[in-house]
């Protein structure tokens, strides 16, 4: 079973997103700010990272650059935002708009957690 790390600062989101992750057979963990990401990510365990952008203190961007600063740079995230043609940088593998479709998360998280597990 892989894992998937949610990190976005609307407790609403990180719920949501819990549920239909599980209910669709991936472990979750959640943070609620993106130091609280980071730290999650450094202890272990994480295939997949979904990051909200626009957070307070430490953003997605923030988030995205210390993962592909890590050891485990190529981990795959995806990014949530309501302007998501502004998020071209190469930090994430895909962005998601703001009023994503249940189905468009769950074929971009299939999709990314296959890729990494056909590569490890």
């Amino acid at each position: 079973m892989q894992t998937v790390l949610v990190i976005d600062d609307e407790k609403l989101i990180l719920d949501l997103l819990e549920k239909v992750l599980t209910k669709f057979g991936y472990r979750v963990k959640i943070a609620s700010n993106g130091q609280e990401g980071i730290d999650t990510f450094e202890r272990g365990g994480v295939d997949l990272v979904i990051t909200d952008i626009r957070m307070p203190d430490l953003d997605g961007f923030g988030v995205a650059r210390h993962i592909r600063k890590s050891r485990k740079k190529r981990t795959p995230i995806i990014a949530i935002s309501g302007t998501p043609w502004s998020l071209e940088n190469g930090y994430f593998d895909q962005v998601l708009s703001r009023t994503f479709s249940i189905q468009i998360l769950r074929d971009a998280v299939d999709n990314l957690t296959f890729q990494t597990a056909c590569s490890a």
